[in-house]
């Protein structure tokens, strides 16, 4: 004889049966981690500074994990991908943490074309953006209303208004050229520089661009100094920055070079040979000299967590630490001030953060609706390689 449930005790148990599971599965996803996106080269020649900002990234996580996670806690968790300096990959590594990992927010990398690439995208699925590292000004001034692209890093605009500050009052200079890779990044500071002399007065006596793969630049340094340039505006990653150097030793020129902070971003010392000592560029941050709290406890977490770093000589580059650490401790206000992981509830819980001691400075309501950008121009520090070491220009 066979037993079979009546239809309304059928009707029962199933209505039970799910109430348990969901039961259940209440826990289970309340725990579940919030996934925090990292896209940047972990390969090549700038992994150094991939790993600094995977670093920065890191003990961020682990303070607001120690502290009990976000949104009732959820721990966060960072998933990395590679896009080896690359748009095309780094796209492919957006759509893979969008679509597979439904990360909350993505930290775009070094590149400027690699986070351009990946910009449109994150506005189109409503994916707050975070960029540590790459300057280009049309990163987060994409035109995009919604605009989910935020930073906390320098800005191409403002960093060449400080270059050309730089350069007049360090090395008296009048006559600057322009010696910038053939990308984004280089059109970006183009502009910029341009715009920072005009509104001195001033113009270049000359513009140069190079190739991310070139290895002599002598011809374009011989343009410029024949049109007499007694400073060089150099805006590159760490390859070619090296071969700008090291063409100007062939050549014998001995002239300053102001720099963005291409040359920060892995092995330039190695790559440049001993006059990478004259080369000065911008830093958000230095771990050198005193720190505040936060950076004495920054300091204390990465020592603590990387057996290799035994002090501030071991922390490079420092802006790839101390710009991730803020902007993952901006986008945990963030997603506080959302009480969700959903996108757009995000981007305005960036508009909604008041004040926050940070590690490059205390932020005042950093962001909001027309500015995404973080650091200002009072934020910037100049630096050069002594001794294989970032350390502060001594003025």
């Amino acid at each position: 004889m066979t037993l079979t449930a009546h239809p309304s005790r059928r009707r029962l148990l199933a209505v039970s049966a799910a109430i348990a599971c969901s039961l259940w599965a209440l826990p289970a996803q309340a725990a579940d981690p919030i996934k925090i996106g990292l896209i940047t080269a972990l390969s090549g020649q700038s992994a150094l500074a991939g790993e600094a900002i995977t670093r920065g990234l890191t003990v961020a996580i682990d303070e607001i994990n120690a502290k009990g996670g976000l949104l009732g806690g959820r721990k966060l968790e960072l998933v990395r991908r590679d896009d080896e300096a690359n748009p095309a990959k780094g796209v492919v590594a957006a759509r893979e943490l969008i679509y597979r990992e439904k990360v909350a927010v993505i930290f775009g990398g070094l590149d400027t074309p690699v986070s351009m690439a990946i910009v449109p995208l994150i506005n189109q699925e409503k994916v707050p953006f975070m960029g540590p590292w790459a300057a280009g000004t049309p990163i987060t001034k994409n035109g995009a209303n919604p605009n989910f692209a935020f930073r906390v890093s320098a800005v191409d605009e403002i960093v060449n208004v400080g270059m050309l500050d730089y350069a007049q009052k360090n090395f008296k200079s009048t006559r600057p050229g322009m010696i910038l890779v053939n990308n984004p990044w280089g059109e970006s500071n183009e502009k910029g520089l341009h715009a920072a002399l005009a509104a001195k007065g001033m113009k270049a006596v000359g513009v140069e661009k190079f190739e991310g793969n070139d290895v002599d630049v002598v011809p374009q340094l011989t343009r410029l100094k024949a049109a007499g340039a007694d400073t060089l505006f150099m805006v590159g990653n760490v390859g070619p920055s090296a071969q700008v150097v090291k063409s100007l030793d062939r050549m014998g020129w001995q002239v300053p070079i102001v720099s963005h902070w291409g040359p920060a971003g892995g092995r330039f010392t190695e790559l440049a040979g001993p006059n990478g000592k004259n080369v000065h560029f911008v830093q958000t941050y230095s771990f050198f000299g005193p720190q505040g709290p936060v950076g004495e406890k920054v300091i204390a977490a990465l020592k603590a967590k990387y057996p290799s770093i035994k002090g501030p000589d071991d922390i490079t580059p420092a802006v790839g630490v101390a710009n991730a650490y803020d902007g993952m401790m901006l986008a945990a206000l963030a997603i506080a001030a959302a009480g969700s992981t959903e996108g757009d509830a995000i981007r305005q819980g960036f508009y909604k953060i008041g004040r926050y001691e940070g590690l490059i400075k205390t932020y005042e309501q950093p962001f909001k609706p027309g500015v995404h950008d973080a650091v200002t121009s009072s934020d910037y520090v100049w630096a050069q390689f002594i001794d294989n070491r970032i350390l502060p220009v001594k003025n």
